[in-house]
C-alpha cells in the first residue's frame, strides 16, 4: 500500500514524462533539463524528500565524470580538432548509406571502450556538422549516434555505468571475457539491425547521391594540441583501467578520476579555459542533478520494489530478466533498476547468462525512449544548444520497434 504522501512523487514523475513528451504547454516551451528541475523542485516543496536526502541522492561521481568529459568535448570542438579528424575518417563514406554505417560501427565500437556517455558528448556536435555539411537530416544522424552508443556499449563491462555495476557486483568471474563472449555477436547483429530500421524510417534520406568531402582545418592549434593530449590521456587511462581489472582487480582507477585527469591539460594549459567552462553543457548537469533527486523521491515510495518482490513470475529466467529490464528502466532509469536487481538475482543464484540478460536489457532499454539512457539526454541537450532537437515521438517512432527486435535477439542468444 502506497502512503498518500508517496503518491505525490509518482504523480510528479508522470507529469515529468508527459511534459518531456509534449515539450510545450500553450505558448510556453520546455527543455528537458527545465522539466526535470521542475519535477525535483516539486517533490522538495511537497516534502516528499528532505533537502539533505536530495543532496545525498546526487551522484557526485557521475556529475564530475560528465563535467570532465564536457571540458574535453568542448575543447575538441572549439579548436576544430574534432572536425579535422572526423573529415579524414568520414571521407571514405561515398553515400549516406556508407556514412550511417560508419557512424553505427565507429561509435558502437568506441562506446565499448570509452563509455557511451563519452561518445555522446563528443559525437553530438560532429553529427550536426556532418548533417549540415552534406545536407542530411540531423534527426537521422542524431538517432544513429544515440542507438550506436547505447547498443555498442552492451558488450563491454565498461561500456556504461550499469554494466560496470554488474561487472563489479554480479559475481562474474572475468567480466572482460564474459561480456564479449556472451554479448558481442548479438550486439553486432543489433547494430546492423539498427541500420535497417533507420533506413526504413528515413528512406527518403538514403539517396544515391555521392557525398563531397572537404578537409577541415584546425582553428586553434594550441587548444587542439591540448585537447589531443586530453584525448590520448583518456584512452591510455581507460586502457590502464582495463589492464588492472584483468590483472589486479583489487586495484581500481575510478572513471571520475580518468575524466578529470583528461580535462586537466585543457583547464591548466589553455588561455581559453574560461571560455571552455562557460560553453560546456551546464543544462545537462542540471538535468542529472534533478533526475537524481526525483528518482530518489520515487524510490522512497517503495512502489517499484513492491512490484518486483510481489511478482509470481520466475525472476531468474533470462527472457523475464531482459524484458523487465527494458520495461522498468523506462520509469526508474537503468542504473537504479540494476542496483535493485543485483541483490535479488544473487539470492536466486542466477547464472552468468542471467547477469548478461540484465546487462543487455537494462542497456538497450535506452533505445526505446529518451529517458531510457543518460546518453540520449546528453545528445538531445547538446543538439538543442545548437538549434536542433529530437522530440519524444520522433525518438519512440524508431526506438520502440527497434528495442523490441533487439530484445528478442539478445534473448535468443542467451537462452
Amino acid at each position: 500500500m502506497i502512503p498518500v504522501a508517496g503518491l505525490v512523487s509518482i504523480v510528479v514523475l508522470g507529469v515529468v514524462f508527459l511534459l518531456i513528451a509534449v515539450r510545450k504547454i500553450g505558448g510556453v516551451s520546455f527543455r528537458i533539463w527545465q522539466v526535470m528541475l521542475l519535477g525535483a523542485t516539486a517533490v522538495l516543496l511537497a516534502g516528499e524528500i528532505t533537502p539533505m536526502e536530495a543532496l545525498a541522492s546526487i551522484d557526485i561521481d557521475v556529475m564530475l565524470f560528465l563535467f570532465g568529459m564536457f571540458v574535453v568535448g568542448e575543447a575538441l570542438t572549439m579548436s576544430g580538432y574534432l572536425y579535422h579528424v572526423a573529415s579524414r575518417f568520414f571521407s571514405r563514406a561515398e553515400s549516406v548509406h556508407h556514412l550511417v554505417l560508419l557512424i553505427l560501427i565507429g561509435a558502437g565500437t568506441l562506446s565499448a571502450l570509452l563509455m557511451n556517455d563519452t561518445l555522446a558528448i563528443v559525437g553530438t556536435p560532429l553529427m550536426l556538422y556532418l548533417a549540415r555539411r552534406h545536407g542530411i537530416s540531423p534527426k537521422l544522424l542524431l538517432l544513429a549516434l544515440a542507438f550506436a552508443v547505447t547498443t555498442g556499449s552492451v558488450a563491454s563491462p565498461i561500456g556504461n555505468p550499469q554494466n560496470l555495476l554488474i561487472a563489479l557486483s554480479g559475481n562474474i568471474e572475468n567480466p572482460f571475457i564474459a561480456f564479449p563472449l556472451y554479448l558481442a555477436i548479438p550486439t553486432a547483429i543489433s547494430l546492423l539491425m539498427t541500420y535497417g530500421f533507420l533506413r526504413l524510417m528515413f528512406r527518403d534520406e538514403f539517396h544515391p547521391a555521392v557525398l563531397v568531402h572537404s578537409r577541415e582545418e584546425i582553428h586553434d592549434s594550441r587548444l587542439a594540441a591540448l585537447s589531443r593530449i586530453s584525448l590520448i590521456l583518456l584512452i591510455l587511462l581507460i586502457g590502464v583501467k582495463v589492464g588492472l581489472a584483468i590483472l589486479t582487480p583489487e586495484v581500481d582507477i575510478r572513471l571520475t578520476w580518468i575524466a578529470l585527469a583528461a580535462a586537466l591539460p585543457v583547464l591548466a594549459g589553455s588561455g581559453r579555459r574560461v571560455e571552455v567552462l562557460r560553453r560546456i553543457d551546464w543544462p545537462t548537469l542540471a538535468f542529472f542533478a534533478g533526475l537524481f533527486v526525483l528518482m530518489a523521491s520515487v524510490w522512497q515510495t517503495g512502489v517499484f520494489q513492491a512490484v518486483v518482490s510481489g511478482s509470481s513470475i520466475d525472476l531468474s529466467a533470462v527472457p523475464v530478466i531482459a524484458t523487465l529490464s527494458v520495461i522498468v528502466s523506462q520509469f526508474i532509469s537503468n542504473v537504479p533498476f540494476v542496483a535493485l536487481s543485483l541483490p535479488v538475482l544473487k539470492i536466486l543464484g542466477t547464472s552468468t547468462p542471467a547477469m548478461m540478460a540484465l546487462a543487455a536489457g537494462s542497456t538497450i532499454a535506452g533505445n526505446m525512449l529518451i529517458l531510457g539512457a543518460a546518453s540520449n539526454v546528453i545528445i538531445i541537450q547538446a543538439a538543442e544548444k545548437d538549434g536542433e532537437t529530437l522530440t519524444f515521438g520522433e525518438f519512440a517512432r524508431v526506438g520502440v520497434p527497434l528495442t523490441i527486435a533487439q530484445t528478442a535477439i539478445y534473448i535468443l542468444f542467451l537462452t
